[in-house]
């Protein structure tokens, strides 16, 4: 029995790991055909294919529930063309443990995840975009279309890019009065973290008042800020790209400061749930391999996980928003595409049984 356990999980290990490498493969031509585009200042070939070399980590999280669930489809689907799996079942070995052999490739799948998305993506990913930017000038630059925007009490901030040692390029502070006019506008090449407070370098700030403008020029000046290296490192990348002890943190942050926080407690929501989520497509995928999809043609079994699999994507995606529109639990959002998916499963594997 348990040489049919290994087989199982060979076949269904390797298929997972065949699909991930085609869907990678295919995405990484692709992104940096696309980054190609950007190419000017001195962002060019090299550093566009370092940039998509460096966002691998990021990517191959993205794609790791869409690999196991099709893993699992075209491995047992295969074995099921061959008649393996009736063999298998003749031998007296039942559906629930073929199920339970299936899955621990899946839980390896789900682990490797985790680890990728809690400590290898998001430190990939600040270093990629930070080097992006400065690339493309973001000293030089007031307001790159890539910057990022923040707001600290009446100042509204926009950081061309941050990197991970505490040096920022491209600060532009705009200062409002009670009156809700613009009062001050300034901007600085760079700014390098002093341990409590920032120093901005080559200084330009215009003021503005009733009698007019005011030009003032510096080499340095001291900026206070509550904007720490930690809390920049978490707004350079992208909500859903980040770890889950950085979601919590700067969601936690944002509430503090009395600002929205829905963004970023939904992805961080979403990331928690990934495992449980991955694992219930799995088991919808072994329940379509003993049901509906038994005797089909390997094609149709590829073009019936693509469609499952978009559309779980795709309720998720509408939720997600809706939530932040509506005003209802981010972690419902996600947790009602993986409750109507675990009872599809639960209910084809009855079936089945």
């Amino acid at each position: 029995m348990r040489k049919l356990d290994h087989y199982v999980m060979r076949t269904v290990g390797g298929a997972m790991l065949l699909v991930m490498l085609v869907v990678l493969s295919l995405d990484l031509i692709f992104a940096f055909i696309a980054e190609l585009e950007d190419a000017r200042n001195d962002y060019q070939t090299l550093q566009a294919l370092l940039y998509v070399f460096m966002t691998l980590p990021r990517r191959i999280y993205d794609y790791l529930p869409l690999g196991a669930f099709m893993g699992c489809l075209v491995g047992l689907g295969a074995m099921a063309s061959a008649s393996e799996l009736t063999v298998i079942r003749a031998a007296g070995v039942s559906i629930r443990r073929i199920v339970w052999s299936a899955m621990k490739p899946t839980l390896a799948f789900v682990l490797v995840g985790v680890l990728i998305g809690e400590y290898v993506a998001p430190p990939a990913e600040r270093m990629a975009q930070s080097q992006k930017a400065v690339a493309l000038g973001a000293g030089q630059n007031i307001a790159l279309a890539s910057g990022i925007w923040h707001r600290e009490g009446d100042t509204f901030i926009h950081l061309n890019a941050v990197q991970p040692n505490g040096v920022l390029y491209g600060v532009s502070l705009f200062r409002y009065g009670e009156d809700r006019w613009l009062a001050s506008a300034t901007f600085a090449e760079r700014a390098i973290y002093q341990g409590d407070h920032w120093v901005l370098q080559t200084v330009t700030t215009t003021r503005l008042s009733e009698q007019g403008t005011e030009l003032e020029t510096a080499i340095q000046q001291r900026w206070d800020s509550g904007l720490s290296p930690d809390v920049l490192s978490v707004l350079i990348v992208k909500p859903e790209n980040l770890s889950m002890s950085g979601l919590f943190t700067y969601a936690s942050y944002l509430d503090q400061q009395g600002l929205r926080s829905a963004t970023y407690w939904l992805a961080f929501w979403k990331k928690t749930l990934m495992p449980l989520g991955t694992a219930v497509m799995v088991l919808v995928a072994i329940s379509f391999i003993f049901g509906p999809l038994r005797s089909v043609t390997m094609g149709f079994r590829v073009f019936t996980g693509l469609i499952v699999g978009l559309l779980f994507k795709y309720m998720q995606d509408l939720l997600g928003p809706m939530s932040l529109v509506f005003g209802f639990n981010p972690i419902l959002a996600i947790l009602l595409p993986i409750a109507i998916s675990a009872v599809a499963g639960f209910t084809l594997m009855r079936r089945a049984g």
